[in-house]
């Protein structure tokens, strides 16, 4: 076979539909709420806690047990295992016990015989509390020293000293709000009781080994005994990597207990209360550069709300870290990080995992040296790119795949960026009210998890006789099109027609221990599990076929037409076939782990990831100046996926990032009021973007020149998370268009999201500020 990095048959890099594309749109795809519900199915519902913090004093369920319908009720007393449903810090509850730590905290489950049934009297709990102080922004909780660890410092240089003798200095602030994930469907989880005390999970996860993991600490079973299914999901984005195990452990306790299958299917409103949210931050800087705006040194402090436990906090902050300097070299750099705990929903996984808190600062910071220095935004992007000599991280990893310069070069001639930056400073000349901002800002994403252990892969590929082909990995779908990527690769080993791969669903029982689907690296890794599966079953096949056919193994080739042995041609389902008759094998599993990759968390320095993705968007905007709102005319987006295994499926990736980044720095606000309760827990309050934010003219192109460096599979580069910091352009744009209502004033205090209210509130300040 040759080598996995070299395009040699014809199913990987085609446009290819997604593989429920059709079952999507007829309503045929099966989600976990459509799997039939088995005679007596029970449904649950959580008791949750109506303070951010207070001590339980006594919790009398007497009412929910004597409801209509109610089978059984369930509390922290009712644990046969431990009480923990963290991914690794210990500090999750499934159940509240002694105290409550957060508005909507599971404080105990009813199980009755019909959802509506369950809710009605999930809300008969009496429960007797005594209030304590809730700390609930990074500022109160910093002062109180509440955090999930000490400060973090990454970076090298003396950059005090460096910071004083630099020519110019800037310094600034900037608020980065949070942002619920609002997948499409809703956390659910089906537990179906089996023999001996073990259990079936149907969960919307990304992570089903962690899930099987957690339900059987919680249950007080082996990993063994607890299989977790999931087939696909409608939509997860972080949101379902450490959160749906609390649902599939409560289904999952409930169905052992009282026999009888069980599901949990939250509501949109205790969805949003329930779970977690993108890490809220604020972010200060201090910055010296010389007159041409390239910079000398570098401070950024920056502070996240993590809420009440750690869940994956340190390496989201880790990571916001890590992305601090974006596309650009820091000679002199400090990057600080304080992880706030505070009495609010435990802050987790979403889309780029901190690098777009951490990468939009660094936008901010260009921004704001240019409009110091009088200068072109992107003149001082380009001045502090990454390049020879100025390539090493602040984690001491040196940047060897650059290609931001190129990309942005190419993308300033494809989107005419010079003459209509001149032509929005015209209209800016002549319009009072409307005024107008254009931006083009880069990406670079690291990808790899920054927890190495988990850089690895499993699949499990299973020939059949009549040359039909089952796939499994440990990946999982949520819509992102991971299944027809991996079946691409596999057809392409035995040279077969995509059709002729059927996708199973993801299962502990098959491939176990597994990695969550996140960080981007669901196709690098599962992809290339899978492609070493199938092609140890090729190299089985191919020793055979010479063996049978009395040739070399050289003149063993698989194509379109059939597999040729010398002169012989025959199809690939006689080879199985033949190959089955004379006992070979047509069953492999397939693993890989990431090369080269390591980390030193103390030192906070290494090589964290295997490779970069880059991109850059440029964004035309326009605002009104006497109400805030604004709205988005044109995108112009050039991205890199390497060699690309589907284009049409990384084009919608890229697209569908980009307008996700949007609505996290534009409309989607999290509101928590002065009691810790979450204000924002629907659509009625919660803006995601729709069709009409999608920007009229939006132009998406993958870079043609695109190979990934390092070994990939087919040396494709990741695409999922990557877009989504894309949409930094649309706040940059923002902020220069705020910028030019008051041109006189100096630089905007915009903050993100940039809320009609946010963007009039920065405008009248530069107002004040001039008087």
């Amino acid at each position: 076979m040759a080598d996995h990095d070299i395009q040699t048959l014809n199913a990987v890099s085609r446009p290819l539909p997604h593989d429920s594309a059709r079952a999507h749109v007829a309503g045929r795809a099966l989600y976990t709420d459509d799997m039939p519900e088995a005679a007596g199915m029970l449904h649950g519902a959580f008791g949750l806690s109506n303070e951010a913090h207070a001590k339980i004093l006594s919790l009398d369920l007497s009412a929910v047990r004597a409801a209509p319908g109610v089978v059984a009720v369930f509390s922290a007393a009712d644990i046969p295992g431990r009480n923990d449903v963290s991914p690794f810090a210990g500090d999750d509850r499934l159940f509240a016990e002694g105290e409550v730590i957060y508005h909507g905290q599971a404080v105990f489950l009813v199980v009755a015989t019909s959802y509506q049934a369950a809710r009605r009297a999930a809300k008969l709990g009496r429960i007797d509390y005594e209030k304590l102080p809730p700390l609930l922004s990074i500022e109160d909780a910093l002062a109180a020293e509440s955090v999930i660890e000490p400060v973090q410092t990454m970076g090298r240089g003396d950059v005090t000293a460096d910071l004083a003798a630099a020519p110019r200095l800037v310094k600034g602030r900037l608020e980065i709000g949070g942002q619920d994930h609002f997948y499409l469907e809703g956390q659910i989880a089906i537990a179906t009781p089996q023999e001996e005390g073990q259990v079936h999970v149907l969960s919307s996860t990304q992570h089903p080994s962690e899930v099987q993991h957690i339900v059987a600490r919680v249950l007080g079973l082996a990993d063994a005994e607890v299989t977790v299914e999931v087939r696909r999901m409608g939509g997860g984005f972080g949101g379902k990597e450490t959160q749906a195990s609390l649902f599939a452990t409560a289904a999952s306790l409930a169905a052992v207990r009282t026999g009888q299958q069980v599901k949990i299917r939250a509501d949109r409103d205790d969805d949003m209360v329930i779970t977690g949210k993108r890490h809220e931050f604020t972010a200060v800087y201090e910055v010296g550069f010389d007159e041409t705006g390239k910079v000398q040194a570098i401070s950024i402090t920056l502070a996240s709300r993590c809420g009440c436990t750690a869940d994956l906090s340190y390496s989201i902050n880790d990571r916001a870290m890590f992305h601090a300097d974006n596309c650009y070299f820091y000679p002199s750099v400090n990057i600080h990080s304080h992880r706030a705990k505070t009495n609010t929903v435990s802050a987790t996984a979403f889309r780029g995992f901190g690098g777009p808190q951490g990468m939009i600062v660094a936008e901010r910071v260009m921004d704001h040296i240019a409009h110091d220095l009088g200068l072109d935004p992107l003149l001082v992007r380009q001045r502090n790119l990454y390049g020879p000599g100025r390539d090493m991280t602040p984690y001491a990893m040196q940047v060897t795949d650059n290609i931001a310069p190129e990309i942005i070069e190419e993308l300033v001639e494809r989107s005419d960026y010079a003459a209509r930056r001149a032509a929005v400073a015209d209209w800016n000349k002549t319009h009072r009210i409307i005024k107008k901002g254009m931006s083009l800002t880069p990406v670079k994403f690291g990808i790899s998890f920054t927890t190495t252990h988990l850089n690895q892969g499993g699949a499990l590929v299973n020939l059949y006789t009549d040359g039909s082909i089952l796939l499994n990995h440990g990946g999982t779908e949520m819509g992102q099109g991971l299944m027809i990527k991996v079946a691409q690769v596999v057809a392409d080993v035995f040279a077969v027609p995509v059709e002729t791969v059927r996708i199973s669903s993801t299962r502990t029982d098959k491939v176990p221990n597994t990695s969550a689907t996140a960080a981007s690296s669901g196709t690098d890794l599962n992809g290339m599990a899978a492609f070493n599966a199938a092609d140890t079953i090729r190299q089985r096949l191919v020793a055979f076929a010479a063996r049978h056919f009395g040739v070399t193994e050289a003149q063993v080739r698989f194509t379109p037409a059939g597999v040729q042995a010398g002169v012989e041609l025959i199809s690939f389902g006689q080879l199985c076939q033949l190959a089955y008759l004379n006992r070979v094998s047509l069953s492999s599993t397939g693993f890989y782990a990431t090369p080269d990759i390591h980390y030193d968390r103390k030192t906070h320095t290494g090589r964290p990831f295997y490779y970069f993705a880059y991109g850059a968007a440029v964004a035309e905007v326009a605002v009104d100046t006497l109400t805030g709102e604004h709205k988005v005319l044109a995108v112009d987006i050039l991205h890199d996926v390497g060699k690309s295994l589907n284009p049409a499926i990384d084009l919608g990736q890229i697209e569908g990032g980009f307008i996700q980044g949007m609505g996290w720095l534009t409309t989607e606000e999290l509101v928590f009021d002065e009691s810790g309760r979450l204000l924002t827990h629907a659509p009625s309050t919660y803006k995601i973007p729709t069709a009409s934010d999608r920007p009229a003219r939006m132009n998406i192109a993958l870079w043609a020149q695109g190979r990934n460096m390092e070994p990939t599979i087919h040396r494709s580069k990741a695409v999922g998370e990557p877009p989504f910091m894309l949409a930094n352009a649309v706040f940059c744009a923002l902020t220069q268009a705020v910028a030019a209502a008051v041109p006189e004033a100096g630089f905007p205090a915009l903050d993100a999201p940039a809320t009609p209210e946010r963007i009039l509130a920065a405008i009248n300040g530069l107002k004040s500020r001039h008087g």
